[in-house]
């Protein structure tokens, strides 16, 4: 197995430096319909994008334990070559978006991914606003190593995807080129998946092809100016709080559940499910 680099690692400087640009151009050319920056969000995403570097490396020890014993019962074997590192990567991206889109139904997965949904700010330090629960997604890429995919070669592609996705949330850069637009994920794509309105709650989950949610039908295109944020914001900057919040709202709902078919509910459903059918905002 060669050795593959961790892509998210060798980008920090650039994140950094990226963001700190875009922050210097909302300074330098304002725009009042943008939601901008804000010193206190942007601080609790950049807490956030370094919790989860320490918390992603804890969970990455019995992920690593089970993908391995998968990989070494399976007699398959994929290569690492020049040819096939861009075929495990769309099957990376094909599985990404299934994680993704669960992690928006099942409420237990979400309680984990609304964290990235947690600001009302849509800008590029969004991007390092990661969970720290982050042991919820493995379990979508166990076909992948059971097809012989190398452990090492999954965590390259996901961190490539992961690198991918950073440029994509800002509001600097307009509508790209039609061609553009069909295939690859783009900024106009990510902030209807970041807007809070009905018409754009769970669509476009594709990490950097935006073919699957065409081809699936989540898909839909920027139209209304968006409204970042949760459909119940949530009214704290504690990281703490912000990576807990959802697990600690599931917690509430199903101690006071009255059988375990809305406790399963509470922890199955979608987020806005409830036992009378109301819809109480994730």
């Amino acid at each position: 197995m060669p050795q593959l680099p961790d892509p998210v690692m060798w980008s920090i400087p650039a994140f950094v430096l990226l963001t700190v640009l875009e922050l210097i151009s909302y300074r330098i050319h304002p725009d009042d319909d943008a939601a901008a920056y804000a010193a206190k969000d942007t601080a609790t995403s950049l807490s956030m994008g370094l919790g989860s570097l320490f918390f992603d490396f804890l969970w990455k020890i019995p992920i690593v334990a089970v993908y391995t014993v998968v990989y070494e019962f399976t007699p398959l074997r994929v290569p690492v070559l020049w040819w096939t590192i861009p075929l495990m990567l769309l099957a990376q991206d094909f599985f990404y978006y299934w994680q993704h889109r669960g992690h928006h139904v099942i409420r237990i997965l979400w309680a984990s991914h609304v964290v990235h949904h947690s600001s009302r700010k849509f800008n590029l330090s969004t991007a390092l606003r990661q969970p720290w629960t982050g042991m919820t997604s493995w379990v979508f890429y166990l076909p992948m190593i059971a097809c012989g995919v190398h452990p090492a070669a999954l965590a390259f592609c996901s961190s490539l995807n992961l690198v991918y996705q950073f440029w994509i949330h800002t509001e600097r850069i307009d509508k790209l080129p039609r061609a553009v637009e069909s295939v690859l994920n783009t900024p106009s794509h990510h902030r209807v998946h970041h807007a809070s309105q009905g018409g754009y709650l769970d669509r476009n989950f594709g990490g950097i092809l935006i073919v699957w949610d065409r081809l699936f039908g989540s898909f839909a295109a920027e139209a209304e100016r968006p409204v970042f944020g949760l459909t119940k914001n949530i009214t704290t900057f504690n990281p703490l709080r912000v990576a807990t919040h959802e697990y600690a709202a599931i917690a509430r709902d199903v101690a006071a559940a009255r059988t375990w078919r809305d406790r399963a509910g509470h922890l199955l459903r979608g987020p806005g499910w409830s036992p009378r059918g109301e819809e109480p905002a994730a």
